[in-house]
């Protein structure tokens, strides 16, 4: 006898997902988390994500296509989310800076009148 699906091929109901989340997030998460919005909906992960990638210097072209949005979109959800990144971005320049700089030399010595 073949094995039946218990939604008999139909799509299964949203509250289906809903009760295996909450389930998951009992089971990994402290009562305290539980209370709180963290990966309140499956959909959160998506938002973490992408928060993760902005805060770890991906550079946003790469994960507003990661995430398939536009830059414009990706800056406008997520610029918020971005945290402590200035610090990083100045020392960045100033390594930028100083790989630029010309190597000290001595001046060409005068040339002697004759």
């Amino acid at each position: 006898m073949a094995a039946t699906s218990p939604t008999a091929g139909q799509p299964i109901p949203n509250n289906t997902y809903g009760k295996a989340w909450r389930d998951a997030r009992a089971m990994v998460l402290t009562p305290v988390q539980q209370r709180s919005p963290l990966a309140r909906r499956p959909y959160d992960l998506r938002h973490a994500a992408v928060s993760l990638w902005l805060n770890a210097g991906i550079p946003a072209t790469q994960v507003a296509e990661w995430a398939e949005h536009s830059v414009h979109v990706l800056m406008r959800v997520y610029a918020r989310c971005v945290y402590g990144q200035e610090e990083a971005a100045r020392r960045q320049i100033e390594t930028a800076l100083a790989q630029s700089k010309p190597e000290e030399t001595p001046p060409p010595e005068q040339a002697k009148p004759r």
